[in-house]
């Protein structure tokens, strides 16, 4: 499966729709997409992770080059709409702690 990757640029505001699955084949392509947003003064780059069914550790070394990005550009990053399947793998790591997730958990198979 592919990831589709849609980005919403509203100035301080970045959003990112993302729709399939992050893995070592496609998180190139989400980097690429990501860190460019989060690598800008005081931005506020929200990730929907709703139709993500499936994410590896490729995936999660993404989302922590971007987390670093955004100390270094106090810029913030948040990830919304997590599947259960994708958010437990954020709480098995520990990295729910260090990265701002929103609480709300979708369902999913």
């Amino acid at each position: 499966m592919d990831l589709n990757i849609e980005v919403n640029d509203q100035g301080l505001s970045q959003s990112i729709k993302l729709a399939g699955e992050i893995d070592a084949y496609t998180a190139p392509k989400l980097k690429e997409a990501l860190l460019p947003l989060v690598k800008k003064e005081n931005v506020t780059v929200v990730v929907d992770l709703e139709h993500v069914n499936y994410m590896d550790s490729t995936g999660l070394g993404v989302f922590i080059s971007a987390l670093k990005a955004t100390k270094e550009y106090d810029s913030e990053l948040r990830l919304v709409s997590l599947q259960d399947r994708v958010r437990r793998l954020f709480e098995i790591t520990g990295l729910e702690n260090i990265i701002n997730i929103d609480s709300t958990v979708r369902g999913g198979k």
